[in-house]
């Protein structure tokens, strides 16, 4: 292992040399490109982080072997070089103190590593390992299919959890197709059975806020209706908060969250409620930096 050291006290070594060979499955990571490499391209194919330098004796052992084993999986992962001299902030974002160091990543997620050198047949079964299960596979094909045929993905997706009844990445992507197909029911089934564990991940916590948003499923959603009772009769509580729950769900956010806080501060034990519940589902959906959720979270704190 080498153990990252100045600038100064960095030599590179004489004829050092990556394999160059031209390969779809090698690629050399830049700051720029290195979300959509790694984190965007793990969510389809095992990605194999190379975290090295040229000054470093045992990359020089190391990278041509997991070179080798790249073109010989043809496809089957992707390894990513990462220069550490070029891409010293996401070395240190990954906790890198010594080189090399390999980082397995998959769906966005490291799910192994290792510092130093490994013999080839050792490297070899570690990247076996990353390979796609059955479930894997089925999670895979169904996420191609949800953008155009829901029903055939959530067939691969029920087939995959047949095969893997606890993982929580088939659950999520049933509980995801459910709620684009309007089986909001099934969605809160499979929503609370995640919620059992004690957390949920970020992509269940915005599955769970759109859910809220659709509370009033069966209600009329008839915007044109809902503001017209809501007009003739402004202290409606009801009629108010079925119109920003309808505007909640057609994405028309700075004009439902202000419909909402009215009612939470007129009417708390009320609809307040109801209504304090969908601006908090509202934040979930609208990006971390929303000067519009920033402004109401701040709103929604002092009416409380």
């Amino acid at each position: 292992m080498c153990e990252l050291q100045t600038a100064t006290a960095r030599q590179p070594l004489e004829n050092f040399a990556l394999n160059t060979q031209a390969h779809p499955s090698i690629i050399e990571a830049t700051t720029e490109t290195f979300v959509a490499e790694v984190i965007e391209r793990s969510q389809t194919v095992p990605v194999v982080v190379d975290f090295w330098a040229e000054w470093c004796q045992p990359c020089r052992i190391l990278g041509p072997i997991l070179e080798k084993l790249a073109i010989e999986f043809d496809g089957k992962f992707v390894l990513v070089k990462a220069e550490t001299e070029k891409l010293s902030e996401i070395a240190a974002g990954f906790g890198v103190q010594s080189i090399p160091a390999v980082f397995a990543i998959k769906a966005g997620h490291v799910v192994d590593q290792f510092v130093g050198v490994a013999p080839e047949a050792t490297l070899r079964g570690w990247i076996e390992k990353l390979m796609p299960t059955p479930t894997d596979l089925l999670v895979s094909e169904g996420r191609e299919l949800e953008p155009t045929d829901l029903e055939a993905a959530e067939a691969r997706f029920r087939q995959a959890l047949a095969l893997s009844p606890t993982s929580p990445v088939v659950k999520i992507a049933l509980a995801r197709v459910a709620l684009a197909r309007g089986a909001f029911d099934d969605a809160r089934t499979i929503i609370a059975e995640l919620e059992r564990r004690g957390f949920l991940e970020p992509e269940v916590e915005k599955l769970k806020a759109e859910l809220t948003l659709h509370g009033g499923a069966g209600r009329s959603t008839d915007l044109a209706a809902l503001e017209a009772a809501h007009q003739a009769n402004p202290l409606d509580n009801q009629s108010q908060l079925e119109l920003a729950e309808a505007l909640a769900s057609a994405g028309r956010y700075d004009e439902s969250l202000p419909l909402a806080l009215e009612l939470v501060e007129r009417d708390r034990k009320g609809t307040g409620e109801a209504a304090r519940k969908l601006m908090i589902a509202t934040f979930q959906l609208l990006p971390p930096d929303s000067d519009l959720a920033n402004s109401f979270r701040r709103k929604l704190s002092f009416a409380l």
